[in-house]
């Protein structure tokens, strides 16, 4: 119990400490947004559990390939800010679009011979 809160509370503490340099500097609060930290911390923790350079590498590649259908949310959202959508409704849009592509890319990637 003890070691699951040391993994929240430093997961939390990264996505707080990213959160307010962005406040202050969007520019490098993208950069760190946009660095894969939290897959580096799963990797870590994963393989503190398991010792398993193979659950490492599934969950490596898992990784990789469930990045493609979310990106287009990285130019949707700012598209829909823009143009004066507000950020509720722009956010929920961009969430219900990032989980039907996540949905699609599922249902497909199998079919392309992709093991998710």
């Amino acid at each position: 119990m003890f070691y699951l809160l040391i993994k929240a509370s430093v997961s939390g503490i990264l996505v707080a400490a990213i959160s307010e340099i962005a406040r202050r500097y969007p520019g490098w609060g993208g950069l760190l947004a946009s660095l894969p930290l939290t897959s580096l911390l799963a990797f870590a923790w994963v393989y503190r559990d398991t010792s398993s350079n193979e659950q490492v590498a599934a969950l490596s590649g898992s990784t990789f390939w469930f990045i493609l259908p979310s990106l287009p949310m990285f130019l949707v959202l700012p598209a829909l800010l823009r143009s004066g959508t507000s950020f509720p409704l722009a956010l929920a849009l961009c969430i219900v679009g990032t989980l039907a592509l996540y949905a699609l890319f599922i249902w497909g990637a199998p079919k392309l011979g992709i093991s998710l």
